[in-house]
Parts: C-alpha cells; structure tokens; sequence
C-alpha cells in the first residue's frame, strides 16, 4: 500500500471528518461506486481501515441504454472491476423509476418555465443521500460513502453536524450536497473530502485501480455527452421567438426559450450584429449574451458585452430553502455562490418579502445570476445551505425594498 498521508478521512476518525463521535470501532459501509476514480479510492480508504464494505451501483437512467451517449453500462463494469480490485462485494440496484419521479419531472418542469435548474443538486437530495440511504439501511449499514470532495463535522458547542468544503478548492463539491439534512449528514462519510484529486490519483494508480487514469464525468448524469438541445426536444415543446436587444430590436431567432440560459455566448447565430452606422473596425464586435427571458411574448433579450448592466446583479431573491442546520441562519455577513464554478462572493442575508424567501445583497455586482440554479451559503468553511434563485435585480432595475438594519450593516 502507497505512503499516502493517513488523513481523518482516510481514518474515518478525527474532528475533521466525524459524523458521530469516535470512528476508531468498525462499521459496516456502503458506498455509492459509480464507476469512477473518486468513489474507487472512497471503498479503498474505508476497507483499509478495517471496515465492512459493500458497494452499490445506482442506476439511475435507462430510457436509452443503447444510446450512444449512455456510459451506465461501461461504468458498472468499471465499478464492478473496482470491487474484485479492493475485494468487496457489489450490487446493482436500479434507482430509476424513483430518479424519474423526483429529479427529472422536476428538471422538466422548471425547464418548460423558463429556468435554469440543476439536477445535480436534487438528485443528491432525493437519491443519492434519500433513496440510496433507505436502501443501505435495510441492508444493515451503519453509514453509507461517497466520492464527493467534502467533509463532514460534529460541532460539540452546537450539537449539529456540519458540511464543511473539501480541502481541493477546485473540486469542491459543498454546492451540489446544500439541501443534505442533520439526518443524512449523520450517515454520510466523504473519505476523499480531505485530499486533493491529484493525491485520489495516486493512490488509485498505487493500488492497481483499473479506473485510475479514467476520465472525470461531465455535464448532467442524465444526459451524459450527447447534445443538449436534441435531448430536450425528445420532452419539451418549444416555439420559436425573436431575439432582441436591449432597445427592443430584433436580431435574431431563436429556437424555444428552453434552451438558452443566461450568460449563454455560443448558439446564438448573433455574432455578426452591429449598430447601424458604426464604423468598420470601431470595435463593436464584443460578444453576444443572453440577458433576460420573456415568457409572455416568447422573446429572448441579448446584449452585447461581458459587463453589460443586464447581466450584473447585486440583490438575489431565493426560496425553496433548506438549511443544514435545519434553521434559517440570523441576518447577517456571509458569503454565497449564485453558481457552482464561481469564488465566495462577501454578501448580506435577509429575510425575504414572501413567506420563507430570502434575500441576498452582494457588496460587488454578480454575474449573470440564474434563476432556476442555486444560491448556497457559506460561513467560512462551512456550508449553512441555500435556495432556489427565484429572480435577481439588474444594474438597470430598482432595488427591492431595504433590507434589516442588521443585513444592511453587514456591508
């Protein structure tokens, strides 16, 4: 076995990565392998300790198995692979019918009005930490593992168990797991939460894992690498529209709100559009955005330019909560992520007009905020939960209604 560092994740004990007080006893564990390096190297830590582990791979999707795109049938030979490796037992238990009902009906609906929403952030909170945990219960299991780059605490002041970043601050995945409750953190071990992805490879390539150079997944895990827009149209009926600028003129045609988010650039067919009158050369040649979304007449907005003042934000409205704690945290300083690959933005929280809505004033202008996506708090390391981003207030719009004394003071 490599010399690799014998980190609390890797011990399954330590204040850095207990769930429920001393892990020096062993547990029986099952972990989700997906196929990939991280849930791999995830079963291997906690064997190495000694632990009983039983893998579990989750299908989740099977409308076309024999697609092209669709890797579930490689990836569960690449799982089932891992556990003859490590010397673990595997099951394959099919998730999909629950997957259905609770992600993609969801994903489906939020899409038809006109939303951006993020499937990753449901299926880990309906599936992944509700059905897959159900399931390893009644097998018997104490906890169950992932491969996310996370970590998980006991706070013995508050007696609540935390979400805390992963230590590799590119591959934090806090984000995606914000809606995990006191009861699924309770369960839940992130082995790999302290070790950077380069140290996941190493070990993985050190104990003969046959994945160990396989390539990171990307995009949504139900549609894979196939085209987005030919994915969507098999469950959406669209319309097409104009698109328009900022003063109202059409330069364009698009396909079906659907398929555009804001902050889009590319498949806008747009690129060429100037001012009438501008001179050649002057410049006007900055790059086409989406900026805003008009439902009622079927009309995309795009504006030219990175900075436009469309597609800056400084207050977000959220809702469709749900706090790690299991309560809102006090108005206040904290920082938040409108979007996963962006850095902690310094803001304010307040407590929102609607009943369970809240509000976000950032101290700098946040870019292309979407509805549909997630607004996630943190303090710190730590992960305090989030929302749904139901709207936002550009740089041209009024300010909503002040907020407390309390959030105000904060910035």
């Amino acid at each position: 076995m490599g010399n690799y560092p014998r980190t609390p994740a890797a011990d399954c004990g330590g204040r850095a990565a207990d769930n429920s007080g001393p892990m020096a006893s062993k547990h029986r564990i099952v972990v989700g392998l997906s196929g990939g390096v991280d849930s791999a190297v995830t079963a291997h830590l906690l064997k190495a300790q000694g632990h009983e582990v039983v893998g579990i791979f989750m299908k989740n999707w099977e409308d076309d198995d024999d697609s092209e795109y669709c890797s579930s049938n490689q990836d569960f030979i690449d799982a089932a692979a891992v556990a003859d490796v490590i010397g673990i037992e595997i099951e394959h238990v099919n998730f999909a019918a629950d997957y259905k009902d609770r992600v993609f009906a969801e994903f489906l609906r939020e899409y038809s009005a006109g939303r951006t929403p993020n499937p990753d952030v449901l299926c880990n909170a309906e599936i992944k930490f509700k059905a897959f945990l159900d399931h390893a219960m009644r097998l018997g299991a104490e906890k169950i593992a992932t491969g996310h780059y996370a970590r998980t605490r006991f706070n013995e002041a508050t007696q609540k168990h935390e979400l805390l970043k992963g230590l590799d601050p590119a591959k934090d995945q806090s984000y995606f797991l914000h809606r995990l409750t006191q009861a699924q953190l309770a369960r839940t071990l992130f082995p790999i939460g302290e070790l950077h992805k380069t140290e996941v490879r190493r070990i993985a390539s050190e104990i003969g894992l046959p994945n160990a150079k396989k390539k990171d997944s990307t995009g949504i895990c139900f549609i894979g690498e196939r085209p987005f827009r030919e994915f969507l149209n098999r469950y959406l009926q669209t319309q097409p529209g104009p698109i328009k600028d900022a003063r109202g003129r059409k330069i364009g045609e698009h396909v079906g709100l659907s398929f555009y988010t804001l902050g889009q650039r590319q498949g806008l067919g747009i690129g060429g559009v100037k001012d009438k009158g501008a001179q050649r050369g002057s410049g006007d040649h900055a790059p086409w955005f989406v900026a805003r979304k008009d439902m009622a007449t079927n009309t995309l907005y795009a504006v030219q330019g990175h900075d436009h003042p469309w597609l800056l934000s400084r207050d977000v409205v959220f809702d469709d909560t749900a706090w790690t704690s299991g309560a809102a945290p006090s108005d206040g300083a904290f920082a938040a992520k409108t979007r996963y690959r962006q850095q902690d933005a310094a803001c304010a929280l307040s407590a929102g007009d609607a009943p369970g809505a809240f509000c976000l004033r950032f101290a700098e202008p946040q870019w292309a905020v979407t509805p549909g996506q997630s607004a996630v708090l943190y303090d710190g390391e730590v992960c305090l939960g989030g929302g749904v981003i139901a709207s936002a207030v550009d740089s041209d719009e009024k300010r909503p209604p002040a907020l407390s004394g309390q959030a105000q003071a904060a910035l």
